[in-house]
């Protein structure tokens, strides 16, 4: 899988590179977070984790888990690093995304984090967690299509050198 860039008008922050790797993505969301000045200040430093990130849904309203900014020092009015932040859904997402988990045994993961148009967005992903055997699969997956690269590479060094 190519590394993946930011997409035109977004300004990557931090992606979740384990969430495509433990769990089967679905249905993706972008959100809107609620955050304080400090945390906006270290997250344009691009100092931020979506590793364990989470979304839940508490009385009609998305909250963000796990999400790790790093606090600032001398701020003087600082943050928590690990605090739930409010999502910025529709209700109908939120809805969505309250049913999946719900009824239908999904988690709704954190994928990427960045800035688009001046504000701070998340995309949340539904996603079934995967099997240890198709983990494994997936595994074979990379490692098939890094070896058929390094063929790919090494024939046109060779070509290029007789």
């Amino acid at each position: 899988m190519p590394k993946e860039k930011a997409r035109p008008g977004e300004d990557l922050i931090a992606r979740n590179k384990r969430a495509s790797f433990d769990y089967d993505l679905h249905d993706r969301f972008e959100a809107g977070i609620v955050l304080k000045g400090s945390e906006v200040k270290m997250l344009r430093a691009g100092k931020a984790d979506l590793t364990d990130s989470f979304c839940t849904v508490q009385r009609g309203e998305a909250f963000l888990h796990g999400v790790s900014i790093a606090a600032m020092a001398g701020a003087a009015f600082g943050h928590v690093p690990k605090g739930a932040r409010k999502l910025l859904l529709h209700r109908r997402e939120i809805e969505r995304i309250d049913l999946s988990i719900g009824r239908e045994g999904m988690t709704a993961v954190a994928t990427r984090l960045y800035f688009k148009s001046g504000f701070a967005k998340v995309e949340i992903a539904l996603a079934r967690g995967k099997k240890i055997h198709d983990k494994r699969e997936a595994i074979r997956a990379q490692d098939a299509e890094r070896e058929a690269r390094a063929v790919v590479v090494h024939g046109q060094r060779w070509y290029g050198r007789g």
